[in-house]
């Protein structure tokens, strides 16, 4: 059986910065059919900007494809970079209320959310609050951004399986994240920059052993796009996403009626396995894909899976 097709990436038709009111301009754009299925991809990180190559799943001749940078990255102002960024105008609430202000300024009824890693947990929150905009939901490497998840990956618990690189990590603190927020505000540069390249150093490390993908797919980044991810990355961490414990889960059956496939691989260490199997029971009529051969940054069977899927999703 041949694998789906990877569709050439399409230049963007339409595009703009969309005012939200609180001097934050989030960077949007479109590309495909503009009569097509909308379809909005929501990316990871916190703080990871658009990626690049995820649009070339979508048919561009059946999608009307969807992009933004959510606020303090990618081409989005102000940028996280900068010190003199309010970063308290930057939590799930706010990115929800923008995305729900993009689409009404787009003119779109309803879409499919496409989100892996934090991008599958803003999905889910946004699809919560207003499930009748939602027609599907595609959700790789799929993470809530919980206390436990949090803890896992930040304060020590995948940290059994990395002493090493977890050393270098905690900066001689039981809680790092509230270390890095600190120092990636701090009126130093430098210290600014090493925190930086600090806590991606360790978010490739827990990534390390997977075996495929890029070896240094956080840390490959330009020096202000990578202290953006670093400070939104800490400061959403320090603060659950801002999702009350369990309240996602909790109203998981606010998506009865939409269509979703949850995607994971049973070898990514950042976000175990459990959380996406938890959430599949209690979402009604969701389907959890398990990899044996994946982690977080998927496999070439993922992949395909992924595409499959969005494929299918075009005709409903």
């Amino acid at each position: 059986m041949n694998s789906p097709a990877t569709h050439s990436s399409t230049e963007a038709h339409a595009g703009g910065m969309l005012e939200t009111g609180d001097d934050n301009r989030i960077y949007w754009e479109e590309r495909g059919n503009p009569d097509g299925k909308p379809a909005l991809i929501v990316h990871g990180g916190p703080g990871g900007g658009s990626p690049s190559g995820t649009p070339k799943l979508f048919d561009p001749e059946r999608y009307r494809i969807i992009l933004f940078d959510q606020r303090g990255c990618g081409r989005s102002t102000p940028h996280a970079s900068e010190l003199s960024t309010d970063m308290s105008l930057n939590t799930s609430e706010h990115l929800l209320r923008d995305i729900e202000q993009l689409r009404s300024q787009l003119g779109v009824e309803r879409w499919l959310l496409f989100g892996g890693s934090w991008g599958s947990a803003l999905s889910v929150a946004y699809a919560e609050r207003h499930p009748e905009r939602v027609s599907e939901m595609v959700l790789p490497a799929f993470w809530l951004m919980g206390r436990a998840e949090v803890d896992w990956l930040y304060r020590g618990g995948v940290a059994r399986l990395f002493p090493e690189e977890w050393e270098r990590f905690r900066i001689g603190t039981d809680d790092p994240v509230a270390a890095y927020v600190a120092q990636l505000a701090d009126p130093d540069a430098e210290v600014r920059a090493r925190a930086a390249l600090a806590w991606s150093a360790w978010e490739d490390a827990v990534l390390s052993l997977e075996p495929h993908g890029r070896s240094a797919p956080f840390s490959d980044r330009v020096s202000a796009d990578l202290l953006a991810f670093a400070r939104i990355c800490a400061h959403y961490a320090a603060n659950n996403g801002w999702f009350a414990d369990g309240a996602l889960l909790r109203d998981a059956h606010r998506l009865a009626g939409i269509p979703g496939v949850i995607m994971h691989g049973r070898l990514d260490l950042s976000c175990p396995f459990d959380a996406a199997w938890t959430f599949a029971q209690a979402w009604p009529g969701a389907e959890l894909v398990a990899f044996d051969d994946a982690g977080h940054k998927g496999s070439p069977a993922m992949h395909d899976h992924v595409r499959a899927t969005v494929a299918r999703f075009a005709g409903t």
